[in-house]
């Protein structure tokens, strides 16, 4: 056999090989779009899941407080109850008893060191405090979470003029109950001169609606004279 016909036939030999793998099947567009519809389905039923069983409300999930809607309600003179007398210690030690307050206006407002919403509403309470004193009003802070430490320090950053009470034993908010929910921080309640419940906000209280608040309670004995 001749060169080129060895050539030729090795040419027309088979090549050995293994079996042909049957064609690759893509899953259907739609398939694959319904599997992504399903996954982030899972996801958002996922985080809601988290943001129910944490107990809080719109943006203060997982920040450690409970935080309300600013929502707001007032009674009126008649519909008031009965004298609210706080009394405990402050951050610095001293005494605190709103008995002897009776004649003021007394606003009240929980908080503690880490809420992002008593951080926000800090100046206008400071403010209130500063520029209302001379009508007859009072501010007092009730603190039912940190050591003194982180009080004053937040006491110290935003130049609060007034005492707030370190409660963590809870038995001063406690004579709040009925009032506001004792868990939800910020909380504020203003005292008529009677040392009565007026009003209260459960939530970050907004400057112009605080001055409001304080204002109508104010022109209470105008109205009576």
């Amino acid at each position: 056999m001749t060169a080129p016909s060895r050539a030729r036939d090795a040419h027309a030999l088979p090549v050995a090989t293994g079996p042909t793998p049957a064609p690759r099947r893509r899953a259907p567009r739609a398939g694959r779009r319904a599997l992504a519809a399903g996954v982030a389905l899972a996801a958002t039923l996922g985080l809601a899941a988290c943001a129910q069983d944490s107990g809080a409300t719109t943006d203060v999930v997982g920040q450690g407080y409970v935080s309300g809607d600013g929502s707001v309600r007032t009674w009126d003179v008649g519909e008031r109850g009965d004298v609210v007398t706080l009394t405990g210690t402050d951050y610095e030690g001293e005494p605190v008893d709103t008995s002897a307050w009776v004649g003021d206006v007394v606003v009240l407002n929980t908080w503690y060191a880490a809420c992002a919403p008593c951080r926000a509403e800090a100046p206008d309470l400071v403010a209130l405090a500063n520029d209302r004193a001379d009508d007859g009003v009072r501010v007092l802070g009730i603190n039912t979470t940190d050591e003194a430490g982180a009080a004053q320090a937040f006491q110290r950053r935003f130049e609060v003029p007034y005492p707030s009470i370190d409660d963590r034993s809870g038995e001063v908010v406690a004579a709040l109950s009925g009032t506001v929910p004792l868990q939800a921080v910020p909380s504020t309640v203003v005292l008529d001169r009677e040392g009565r419940v007026a009003a209260r906000v459960i939530g970050l209280a907004e400057g112009s609606t605080l001055t409001a608040l304080v204002d109508d309670v104010l022109g209470e004995d105008e109205a009576d004279g």
